[in-house]
């Protein structure tokens, strides 16, 4: 165990090196705790929406864990960490290393000779950056000079993440399959001027149309647009369900709420689009269908209650749009769009139109009709506008 003297003294340097900025990292050794496979703890100072933090990464046989706390939290958290069995520690800072080991305090000259990087993201290369964007600051994202604004930083890390996915699934395409886009429900259009941004960065052709109801909202982004010299991109007044998809290569429908989701998906696959990309808000529809029938099966002491009957009614509801995807001829993937800290609409339907193969639509189908009659679900509303079901 570690001499309480020595132990002291190593606290003091770390809050002494968080204090005056020379800290680099810390580590700590030697568990003889009680927590099962934990093996070490890591340190680093970061930068979370403006707030200097400390990351903490705690390592274990076969799983590494990640909490931020407060420096003030961090510290306690630290001795926290002394006093349930951890033996050596490592502090690194600009001025000097500290060992703490075999009950003794050694001082070596410093291995770094500069702080590492706050930056939350560890200098993660962007594929929008902040900075030169004129149209990020006059959608208020960030401010003249580049700089994203604090209660943006969240909408920017969603931006640069589905520019990140998007630019993923469209290197597979060939270029004649990027020309026409559509994005349904483009709202503020954020999304909408990074994916269009991104493409004319990567010499791309193409023609995106971002489809909203709120006429204030098309008026300006068509306005922007035009300012930032966007010529191929649009924004249209309408609703998904009225909108023509003729043509669309590439259909976009994120945060689309309960069926206006699956009116999205009915659109691209009657338009034969390459890619189908949905981030689903709200499953109002089979919650009902669910509440309605109360299916006997082994779920239903979880479905009886309000909070687990809706976390089900989503995955059934996003499950079946994958089904019905597979069966109209696409490859699928769901998948967390971004974590749940940044947004609650954090799942993905990605649907890939398959040209090698094609689906066996009636074991396909059997499967709906099964997953359907265990839950309870008269009908799914994709599934009716394909005319799959009868209403």
């Amino acid at each position: 165990m570690t001499a309480p003297k020595e132990r002291s003294e190593f606290l003091s340097s770390l809050e002494a090196s968080l204090a005056d900025g020379s800290f680099v990292k810390l580590s700590l050794g030697g568990y003889r705790g009680g927590e099962k496979d934990l093996k070490n703890i890591y340190a680093r100072k970061i930068l979370v929406k403006r707030e200097d933090k400390l990351s903490f990464t705690y390592h274990y046989k076969t799983r590494d864990i990640i909490k931020n706390h407060g420096i003030a939290e961090g510290i306690a958290k630290i001795r926290e960490a002394f006093d349930g069995g951890f033996q050596t520690g490592g502090l690194f800072t600009t001025s000097f290393d500290l060992l703490l080991e075999n009950r003794s305090l050694k001082k070596k000259d410093p291995s770094h000779t500069k702080p590492a990087s706050p930056d939350h993201d560890r200098g993660k290369k962007r594929l929008i950056a902040a900075a030169g964007k004129p149209w990020l600051h006059a959608l208020e994202i960030t401010d003249d000079k580049g700089n994203v604004f604090r209660a943006a930083q969240d909408k920017y890390r969603q931006i640069d993440k589905f520019v990140e996915i998007m630019s993923g699934l469209i290197k597979d395409l060939p270029p004649q399959n990027v020309k026409k886009i559509v994005d349904m429900g483009a709202g503020k259009g954020y999304l909408t001027f990074a994916l269009y941004d991104y493409l004319q960065s990567q010499r791309l052709p193409t023609e995106i149309t971002g489809v909203e109801c709120r006429a204030e909202l098309v008026d300006l982004d068509n306005k922007i647009a035009k300012e930032v010299q966007f010529g191929g991109l649009n924004f249209v007044q309408g609703t998904i369900e009225d909108y023509d998809s003729t043509g669309v290569n590439i259909l976009i429908a994120l945060h689309a709420c309960d069926t206006a989701t699956d009116d999205a998906i009915y659109k691209g696959i009657k338009a034969g689009a390459d890619l189908i990309v949905v981030a689903p808000c709200c499953h109002k529809q089979i919650r009902r269908e669910m509440e309605k029938n109360k299916p006997r099966n082994e779920l239903d002491f979880l479905t009886r209650h309000g909070i687990f009957l809706e976390r089900h009614a989503e995955m059934v509801t996003d499950g079946l749009r994958g089904l019905i995807l597979e069966y109209s001829g696409y490859k699928v993937k769901i998948f967390e769009f971004i974590s749940d800290a940044h947004t609650s609409k954090n799942v993905l339907i990605v649907g890939v139109k398959n040209g090698t193969s094609a689906p066996d639509k009636d074991r396909i189908l059997q499967k709906i009709r099964e997953k359907k009659a265990y839950f309870g679900i008269g009908y799914h509303h994709l599934e009716k506008l394909l005319g799959l079901t009868s209403p």
